[in-house]
């Protein structure tokens, strides 16, 4: 199993660049696929971003290409969401999730674990 903790939310205002980080315990983090999703309130969660056990080339959803990087550190156990250009769009509750898989989950469905998400609110 897995324990999924997020950090690094919090009020920006749009434009800003906050770093979420989500750090994981368990064993074998490096056997797991990360991904990223967000709820906004009165919506569904949705997917921002996922990673594959190695760190190769992350997916992103439309919405966040080219302003969100997704990372890891399989030595420490920590995966990051660089977030940039911010937008009051961008506005969520974020979730860290972990799948024990080779391929890259982008749905809600397909992942195990998850953290208890971390609150972003984007003022304009």
């Amino acid at each position: 199993q897995v324990q999924l903790v997020e950090s690094g939310g919090g009020l920006v205002q749009a434009g800003g660049s906050p770093r979420l980080s989500c750090a994981a315990s368990g064993r074998s983090f490096s056997s797991y696929a990360m991904g990223w999703f967000r709820q906004a309130p009165g919506k569904e969660r949705e997917f921002v971003a996922a990673i594959s056990r190695s760190g190769g080339i992350p997916y992103y959803a439309d919405s966040v290409k080219g302003r969100f990087t997704a990372s890891r550190d399989n030595a420490k156990n920590t995966v990051v969401l660089q977030m940039n250009s911010l937008k009051p769009e961008d506005t969520a509750v974020y979730y860290c999730a972990a799948r024990y898989t080779i391929e890259i989950p982008t749905t809600t469905r397909d992942y195990d674990y998850w953290g208890q998400g971390t609150q972003v609110t984007v003022s304009s």
